[in-house]
Order: C-alpha cells, then sequence, then structure tokens
C-alpha cells in the first residue's frame, strides 16, 4: 500500500504533469513534435555597395558570403536606407525611421524610445535570448543604450565612423566602445572584435534561441587594414583606397565564415537562419579633414561600387537604397533562389516575429510585410507594394514599379518605371504628370504620421 504522505506526493506529481500537457499540448501535435525555435543570426555591413559583393561580378572576394548566397535565398530587390541609423532603426522598429524624425545619422540621442524597438523586446518576450555585436547608432546616452532598447547583451560601439583599431569617435578622443552599455577600453581590429563576440555568444548558447545581431564596421570609413588582407588585391586592384576598402570587405567575409564554423562546430548549424543586409549603398568617397582622427587619414579617393545602379550611399536613387541581401537556413529556405519581388527593412519585424513563433497579426504599428511564407517558396508572389524613404533633403514612394522622388527646395520630382528602366536613367516626370499628382499626394499621406 502507498503511504498517506507517498500518496500526497504523488497526487502533486500527477497534477503537475497534467497542467504542463495543459499549457504546451497543441491540437495535431504532441509534446515531443513541437519544433524548437530556431537561432536567429541578423548580419549587416557597413556602406557595401550592390557590386561589393562576390556574386555580383565584384573584383571583390567574399567566398563565404558567396556560399551562404548560394545556398540560400538571394533578395534581388531589398531596400534599406541612404544612411546608417535610419536603417537600423528600421529593422528595429519596423516602421519607417522618420515616424521618429530619424532622417539620418544620428548624435548621442534619438526620438524612438525604448519601447518602440520592437523586435527584440517581441523577440524576448518569445523566449529568445538577444545580443548585439559591433555597431549600435540609435543613441549614445545612458537611456539610448542597447540594454534598454531589448538586448540582453551588447559589445562594440555606440557612436558612428570609429577608427578601426583605437576604436574611437572621429571628433577627438571620444571613448564610445562598449559591454554592456558601460564604456571599456579593447585591443584589436574591429573587424575581429565584433567577430569574437559574435563567436561567444555562439559557443555560450545553450537550448534557449538566441538573436544575434552582428553589425559590423566595415567597410565603411576610415578604412586601415592588415596588410594580409591587402596584399590579395595588390596586382588586381589599382586604386589604394579601393583596394583598402576590398580588404576590409575580405576580412568582414572572412568573419562570416569563422561565425558559420562556430555554428557548425556547436551542432547548431542546421536550426540557425542567417540574414544578410548592408545598411545603405556604398560611398562614392571620403574627404577627409584635420578635424576628424586628429588628422591620421588621408582622403579615400575611391570607395564602394554600385554599378550598374544609380547613385551613392545618401542619395534616394537605387544605388543608395537598394543593397546586397540574402536569407540562409540549411533545410528550410530554397537554394540557390532570386527572389525578385521587392523587401525592406521594416519586413523583418514581422517575419522573424513569424519564424521566432510569433503572431505578426498583433504587431499594431508594424509596416512591413510578413515574407516567411514567400521566402519559403509556401506562398504566390507579394502583391505590388508601397514603400516610402524620407531624407534631409528628399523624400520618395515606389508604388508597384513606379517611383518618384521629391527634392525638398525647389520643389523638383522625379518619376522612373523601374520595370522597363531599373537604372532610372529616363525621368518620366513630364510625361507622367497624372501619375506624378498621384505620387506625391501618396507621398503626402503618407508623411502625415511622421514625427
Amino acid at each position: 500500500m502507498i503511504r498517506l504522505r507517498e500518496s500526497g506526493k504523488l497526487v502533486r506529481i500527477l497534477a503537475w504533469a497534467l497542467w504542463v500537457c495543459a499549457v504546451t499540448w497543441r491540437p495535431g501535435h504532441s509534446v515531443a513534435e513541437e519544433p524548437r525555435a530556431p537561432n536567429i543570426i541578423f548580419i549587416l555591413a557597413d556602406d557595401l555597395g550592390w557590386a561589393d559583393i562576390g556574386y555580383h561580378e565584384s573584383d571583390i572576394r567574399t567566398p563565404h558570403l558567396d556560399r551562404l548566397a548560394a545556398a540560400g535565398t538571394r533578395l534581388n530587390r531589398h531596400y534599406v536606407y541612404p544612411t546608417c541609423s535610419p536603417s537600423r532603426v528600421a529593422l528595429l522598429s519596423g516602421r519607417y525611421p522618420s515616424r521618429f524624425g530619424v532622417l539620418g545619422p544620428l548624435g548621442a540621442t534619438t526620438k524612438m524610445r525604448s519601447e518602440e524597438a520592437l523586435l527584440t523586446h517581441g523577440l524576448r518576450q518569445l523566449g529568445y535570448r538577444t545580443h548585439l555585436s559591433g555597431k549600435w547608432h540609435i543613441g549614445e546616452t545612458a537611456e539610448h543604450r542597447p540594454l534598454g532598447y531589448g538586448f540582453d547583451t551588447s559589445y562594440g560601439y555606440l557612436r558612428g565612423q570609429i577608427d578601426p583599431y583605437t576604436h574611437r569617435y572621429k571628433f577627438g578622443d571620444h571613448v564610445t566602445w562598449q559591454r554592456n552599455d558601460q564604456f571599456v577600453d579593447e585591443r584589436g581590429h574591429v573587424t575581429d572584435l565584433i567577430t569574437e563576440e559574435a563567436i561567444r555568444v555562439i559557443e555560450a548558447a545553450g537550448e534557449q534561441p538566441f538573436f544575434l545581431y552582428v553589425a559590423h564596421h566595415s567597410p565603411h570609413y576610415p578604412l586601415n587594414e592588415p596588410p594580409a588582407w591587402i596584399a590579395p588585391y595588390e596586382q588586381t586592384i589599382e586604386g589604394v583606397w579601393r583596394r583598402h576598402f576590398a580588404a576590409a570587405v575580405t576580412h568582414l567575409d572572412d568573419g562570416v565564415g569563422r561565425i558559420v564554423e562556430a555554428l557548425e562546430r556547436t551542432g547548431q548549424r542546421d536550426r540557425t537562419l542567417i540574414v544578410f543586409s548592408s545598411d545603405n549603398g556604398g560611398q562614392r568617397n571620403w574627404n577627409a579633414s584635420d578635424k576628424e582622427y586628429n588628422g591620421r587619414y588621408a582622403a579615400h579617393t575611391t570607395l564602394g561600387n554600385n554599378q550598374p545602379l544609380r547613385g551613392w550611399k545618401g542619395d534616394l536613387y537605387e544605388g543608395g537604397i537598394r543593397v546586397p541581401a540574402f536569407v540562409h537556413w540549411p533545410g528550410q529556405i530554397p537554394q540557390g533562389r532570386v527572389f525578385d519581388t521587392p523587401t525592406h527593412a521594416v519586413d523583418w519585424l514581422p517575419t522573424l516575429t513569424r519564424v521566432a513563433g510569433g503572431d505578426p497579426g498583433k504587431l499594431a504599428a508594424a509596416e512591413g510585410t510578413d515574407l516567411w511564407a514567400s521566402l519559403r517558396g509556401q506562398a504566390a508572389e507579394l502583391p505590388q507594394r508601397t514603400l516610402y524613404w524620407k531624407t534631409p533633403s528628399a523624400t520618395a514612394v515606389r508604388q508597384g514599379d513606379w517611383k518618384l522622388i521629391q527634392h525638398r527646395g525647389a520643389g523638383r520630382v522625379e518619376l522612373f518605371d523601374l520595370r522597363a528602366d531599373p537604372l532610372e536613367a529616363n525621368d518620366l516626370a513630364e510625361k507622367e504628370p497624372e501619375r506624378v499628382g498621384q505620387l506625391r499626394a501618396l507621398l503626402a499621406k503618407l508623411a502625415q504620421d511622421d514625427r
């Protein structure tokens, strides 16, 4: 016979077991069948142009990125913003950055509030650990640092445009490198430090899924690459600064390879979604001044390459906002596919929420589209979309294949049919006045929600 005390203990055990079954059971599935949510690694390059990645027939070698893209799905029309901070705000908030008054690179503060980082806060609620390694650039004051915006750990630098070795901000000797929101001094090249932190996160991960945001410095100026990364380009690239730029990209590419190796070594490769993108198009050059980096750098005469697209970083032409991007997840994302439907930085909030097991339909503030079924090849092509950009000097809207750029000041407008003219060579504004009027009215409507 079971003693009274043992009987009571058995009842409690049975009750606990029934409760576990009740909260974990889903119709048609056993507890054992419930899949583990995948890890998510989002890798963001800084100022990588359209023709600065190997698979776009570049003069730069990116073997690791090329392999990931070939074994995944390339996003052939992925849009971001023409400068760094707005793209980062769009990623974390799922909203157009002008909603927060963010039109260009940020300084010490931002109008984007902590709770508006819906991606990281949402992933934490879905059981994820969240980590940042690299560039933040959404504010530097204590209330605007990464831990307050939904990250469990943070490492890297808070302001943009740092020296690759001293890690100091461009003006004076301003310390901006941090660990968990506290300033620290570190030794080493910025690309290596960011990669090594990402590997530490991967190696320390247990069974809990993680979101790892790897925001690289490279290939942003100022460039200061170790000779070993420059040497392979001595005979193939003539310009000294283009060689440094190519070296920075290949250095970054090697870091991506090391991250993949860490996933393989820890048995996490097949349960990890990798997203890669640049934050904006390539920059043409950089006119250094004695006020920046204490005059340590000469002008960088030739940097990125956006060919055949028109424009550069800072522009709302395709070269400034259409960037190399891909998604990779073995067994889940189709291999060798080129996804031609326009995608946008604001799409990652609903898409990654879906990947993590959440419901994008509950994200009332989100302005992007859930791409997940389409990326997996399980849904038809997305319907025609409306996309919106705003900078200090211009605004733009893409509706379907038509794109209008409205320049501030004189009010000049340009209209392009991107299906017939993807290189934006033919301005149709004078020939299509009715369409111009419609798109200008749409821009005015979209701007009503801006701060």
